[in-house]
């Protein structure tokens, strides 16, 4: 129901806020549009409410517009600050705060049969605890929106991890196959450089025979005719020359030379089986380790080489991501392969570190924390200045080694330790596996720990 001030600033045909009001002669005042509206449907001229005529163009009202206008903004601003705090349904200020309905109330509303038996409570008291509460909502949500941007930035500096770990994976791709590369190039040259020098070794024999065959010719030549001359003379002179010239023929007539044994080049000796023959030359080049580092699981002190046979500490603890493969506590690296059946054995040289544990550990074994050596883990470990008797990393060595092989029999269950170079047994772990096994690999000095190729 509009109110008494709001009629004042109401169209009489559309009965609305005037939009545009125009003035009549009778001062009467219109929308523009309605009462051009009423004049197309009377095909008549004059005022809607008094019915007197009027110009066909009448003015704007210029101070109703700007008034109506003024009230408008005005209703607006009322509307938007303090429609919220009226009750829609009596008009009354909302005071009381409904705890069942969860709604705020007037105190029509409070005495209204939909809120029989319910329990109310001052709207400042209300709010205050309801503000509280959302403060520590909004807080929780704060500190969740950090949590995320932190994590965001992790994910952010995992993603240019792995653009340089790709780029220098790449790297070292092409520099194993360079090395490869030239290693076959290398063949070919000395190859083609032995096929050159028998050709030259057989052709300088075939000149050689060349030679004596043409000396042969030549002499051939000359009792030829030294012969014809002397049968076109005289008689006598036929007769005192002829047991000079039989002696000279029978002499110039030799056995033929015969072809050299071996004489063609010995083709098999390049072709035969030649992928073959260079593929056995290049494992002398080449060594396979049976057991590699997988660097994602490395905790960040641990420099693997590039190869992935080497691990040390480092000073420097590097900027690695923090993915759920790697350590985090203890300095450890796993293989990269794991093991469920079979024997597998692989040495590890020891000799320059004083303090490292090895052995093997299940796929499930947590990796972040302290618990890692508590449960699933077969180790033998070393520290030359340790004076703990406890069993803390597994079986301790008191001895300094050089080498320490590992022998994992799977299926019977058995992790066996030796020291490969006086043949020493050093102890034997024995389980049930039921889990894959990942050898591993821990080092808390400067000093490498090398997993040695395997020797046929």
């Amino acid at each position: 129901m509009a109110s008494t001030a709001e009629y004042d600033y109401m169209c009489p045909v559309c009965h609305d806020i005037f939009k545009t009001p125009v003035i009549l002669s009778c001062s009467h005042s219109f929308c523009k549009e309605c009462l051009q509206q009423f004049w197309r449907s009377t095909e008549t001229q004059k005022c809607p409410v008094c019915r007197r005529d009027s110009k066909h163009d009448p003015p704007v009202n210029l101070a109703l517009k700007n008034l109506c206008e003024s009230f408008l903004k005005k209703r607006n601003e009322v509307s938007s600050s303090g429609s919220e705090e009226i009750c829609s349904l009596h008009s009354e200020k909302l005071k009381l705060f409904c705890l069942e309905d969860k709604q705020p109330v007037c105190v029509v509303c409070f005495t209204s049969q939909q809120h029989d038996n319910h329990k109310f409570r001052p709207i400042g008291e209300v709010v205050s605890s309801l503000r509280e509460e959302l403060n520590t909502t909004l807080n929780s949500l704060q500190e969740e929106l950090q949590h995320k941007e932190i994590i965001k930035g992790k994910f952010e500096k995992t993603l240019q991890y792995i653009n340089s770990q790709a780029d220098h994976t790449e790297r070292q791709i092409k520099q194993q196959f360079e090395k490869l590369h030239q290693f076959l190039r290398d063949e070919e040259e000395s190859t083609i450089t032995a096929l050159r020098e028998e050709e030259e070794q057989k052709k300088q024999m075939m000149k050689e025979k060349l030679e004596e065959i043409n000396t042969h010719i030549s002499a051939l030549s000359h009792s030829i005719r030294d012969t014809e001359e002397m049968m076109n003379a005289s008689d006598v002179c036929f007769l005192k020359k002829f047991p000079v010239s039989m002696e000279r023929v029978q002499i110039s007539s030799q056995p033929d030379p015969q072809p050299p044994s071996g004489a063609l080049i010995h083709v098999p000796r390049y072709l035969g089986n030649l992928p073959f023959r260079v593929w056995k030359k290049m494992q002398d080049i080449v060594q396979n380790t049976p057991v590699i580092l997988d660097p994602n699981t490395a905790h960040p002190d641990l420099v693997v080489s590039d190869d992935l046979t080497c691990v040390k500490w480092s000073w420097n603890k590097q900027p690695l991501p923090d993915n759920p493969e790697r350590f985090e506590y203890y300095p450890c690296v796993l293989g990269s392969e794991g093991f469920n059946s079979g024997t597998h054995c692989w040495d590890v040289e020891v000799k320059e570190s004083s303090d490292w544990s090895l052995g093997v550990t299940t796929a499930s074994n947590r990796r972040k924390g302290r618990d890692f050596y508590k449960t699933c883990v077969w180790s033998v470990w070393y520290d030359q200045y340790s004076l703990s008797e406890q069993p803390v990393f597994g079986f301790r060595v008191k001895q300094d080694l050089e080498r320490v092989r590992v022998y994992l029999d799977y299926d019977r269950g058995t992790v066996s330790f030796s020291d490969p170079l006086t043949n020493t047994h050093l102890h034997t772990f024995t389980n049930t596996f039921t889990h894959t096994l990942f050898p591993f690999f821990s080092c808390y000095t400067i000093f490498t720990l090398k997993i040695l190729p395997f020797s046929s």
